[in-house]
């Protein structure tokens, strides 16, 4: 028995040796991917999203108590700990260093910046609406860098993924609001409803990842976004994908079920 208990604790000891030797790694793809800004930009956006939740389902009337929930939820650490955690899970460490040395270059950081600087363009109603026409007006036409976009979100599956997603975070969000006394809704309606959704979505989908795309991208050569999407096809690029889908998944779902309650509590007048 006391060899069995020494064997735990050595066993034990080397998990934790290995955990530790594997931190940093985990650290540097962190680094790379500029998750912390990343977790600044979400954050932006849910503070956003919860303003116009206040606005189109309580009347501009949420209070002190549904603004501070909103931004409990949008918590910046919180995020980017999902996000580290679905790419620790995802990665092994030959693809978290082949992460490491796509986007650990000039080239790898200049794509982030596009799109970090994109996705907070696309905040902005305006920009969002000039995005999309110009998608629309590109669409059918011979246009290279469209094809070149085309590749890429095919390769990431970036409409279905996405559509997916969205469809989970607004059933978690209506089951929060039927759980919270918000909404009488059995579990069918609430599955109707939201399939109910998923074309209407897929278009509004569609519309926004590619005048996204075209946006974000318009800077970078052909050759630049060739090699992206040839990253993205490879295993270290197909895990990293798979992973951040992972990581928003579980931030938003939870994000989203919290947001329904907090909805029904606003909406009966809950101090909770």
């Amino acid at each position: 028995m006391i060899w069995r208990r020494m064997g735990a604790a050595i066993a034990a000891l080397l998990l934790l040796a290995v955990a530790l030797c594997a931190e940093p790694l985990e650290d540097d793809v962190a680094r790379v991917l500029r998750l912390d800004e990343v977790a600044v930009i979400l954050r932006d956006e849910g503070l956003r999203h919860g303003a116009d939740i206040e606005a189109d389902m309580l009347g501009g009337r949420g209070g002190r108590y549904f603004q501070d929930r909103v931004a409990a939820l949008y918590d910046p650490g919180r995020m980017r700990a999902a996000l580290l955690g679905a790419l620790a899970e995802t990665l092994d460490d030959d693809q978290m260093r082949a992460v490491i040395a796509f986007f650990g270059t000039d080239r790898g950081q200049r794509i982030l910046t596009l799109e970090n600087a994109g996705r907070v363009a696309m905040a902005d109603p305006a920009v969002e609406e000039l995005a999309r026409a110009r998608y629309l007006a590109s669409a059918g036409g011979d246009d290279g860098h469209l094809a070149e976009v085309m590749r890429f979100v095919e390769i990431n599956d970036l409409i279905e993924r996405n559509v997916t997603s969205a469809l989970e975070s607004n059933y978690h969000f209506l089951r929060g609001l039927a759980d919270g006394g918000g909404a009488r809704m059995t579990e069918d309606e609430i599955l109707t409803e939201v399939l109910s959704q998923q074309e209407e979505l897929r278009a509004d989908t569609t519309g926004w990842i590619y005048g996204f795309l075209l946006m974000a991208y318009q800077p970078l050569e052909r050759e630049t976004l060739r090699a992206y999407s040839d990253f993205s096809a490879s295993s270290a690029g197909s895990a990293l994908n798979a992973a951040l889908f992972t990581g928003f998944d579980r931030i938003y779902n939870a994000i989203f079920y919290e947001l329904g309650i907090a909805v029904a509590q606003a909406m009966n007048g809950s101090d909770i």
